[in-house]
């Protein structure tokens, strides 16, 4: 044995040995969860216990990546015990996930970046499809995106909040980086008759499909994931899609990261049936009807600049009243627990017609 050979030898020894390590305190993590199930059961004097804890979540993570030395990255280590989380979780009880489909989709990316593979996805044809799905308790939770970062606020998401029960809560929130890529037939001989994808996702990449495929048509289909799924029957197509719908449907990557904008995300929530407690790094979602008069919009926001708290998005919908009334979407840092959230929120009530909670949960970590 060479001196090359007998070195590789004692480092795969030494990975072998960190492996039975690692499988022994696996072992011992999924033992501790089954605990937590069975005190969790024995507090709850017959209610439904709640085993998905965002915020207890969002912490470990946390910590994790801030005592991270290297080389994993931090969305390396955090996207890990995301599984690991996922697997446990799934020990005390295996989650059923809706999420807007079909398969393959960015939104079912968004649903396993949250829940892991652990979980039981099931994509469904609408976003309040989703809704219903988890007001009926169908499922235990939901993902629906909700806004991008170069196409804007995705209304009808916002239009299911306005019409959801209160009981429906915002638990967490998913930024994603949207990267496309180009897919063909496994089968393809190069050449491409038309490419199909969302008509956002054409644009979006409309520079290098202009540099590449120059006079090649552009069809617009309803997702990207059915783009993928007509390419998987038609070797003569090529779709713009993520490559999670490449795997789906047995599709060749040509080329990936093609968008003309590097920067570009997509914002999901989660929505659930649960009040998230406060994991220290957290937003707040709200809804705020007021009536159309001078000065309205400044008297709401009033309260949030005198009390230092931030807002990151302010979106306005028509209220279904018809009486010319506005409902303002109003998402801001800090938690619904904290006494200047409370105070601010106080004072809105004051001036507004309602003022509905939507929900406190984690920012987005990932």
């Amino acid at each position: 044995m060479s001196t090359d050979d007998a070195a590789l030898a004692r480092i795969r020894d030494r990975i072998d040995e960190v492996d039975h390590k690692l499988l022994k305190l696996l072992s011992e993590r999924a033992d501790l969860a089954l605990e937590v199930g069975k005190v969790k059961q024995a507090h709850l004097d017959g209610e439904t216990p709640v085993y998905f804890r965002p915020e207890r979540e969002a912490r470990i993570l946390t910590r994790l990546k801030e005592r991270n030395r290297g080389p994993l990255s931090d969305g390396d280590v955090a996207r890990l015990f995301r599984e690991i989380i996922s697997c446990c979780l799934s020990l005390e009880q295996p989650l059923s996930v809706a999420y807007l489909g079909p398969r393959g989709t960015y939104t079912e990316l968004a649903a396993l970046a949250q829940f892991g593979q652990f979980a039981r996805t099931e994509p469904l044809a609408g976003i309040d499809e989703v809704f219903r799905a988890v007001e009926t308790e169908k499922t235990h939770y939901g993902v629906v995106p909700v806004e991008n970062s170069t196409e804007g606020m995705v209304n009808h998401t916002l239009d299911c909040f306005m019409e959801a029960p209160p009981e429906i809560r915002i638990c967490a929130e998913v930024e994603l980086p949207i990267h496309h890529a180009f897919l063909v037939h496994p089968e393809s001989d190069g050449g491409v008759e038309r490419i199909v994808s969302h008509a956002q996702s054409l644009a979006q990449c409309r520079g290098w499909l202009d540099t590449n495929y120059p006079g090649v048509d552009r069809l617009a289909v309803a997702s990207n994931a059915e783009a993928a799924h007509q390419v998987s029957e038609n070797p003569g197509l090529a779709a713009v899609a993520g490559e999670i719908a490449a795997q789906r449907y047995g599709l060749k990557v040509v080329a990936d990261s093609i968008e003309d904008r590097t920067d570009n995300k997509t914002r999901f929530l989660v929505i659930g049936r649960q009040t998230v407690g406060a994991s220290g790094r957290d937003k707040t979602s709200i809804l705020v009807s007021t009536r159309n008069r001078p000065g309205a919009l400044y008297r709401v926001l009033e309260p949030f600049e005198r009390h230092g708290i931030s807002l990151s998005r302010i979106e306005t919908r028509p209220a279904r009243s018809g009486d010319w009334s506005y409902v303002f979407f109003i998402d801001f840092d800090g938690h619904q627990e904290d006494d200047t959230v409370q105070r601010a929120l106080a004072e809105v009530g004051e001036v507004a017609l309602e003022v509905r909670r939507l929900g406190s949960y984690p920012r987005s970590i990932l």
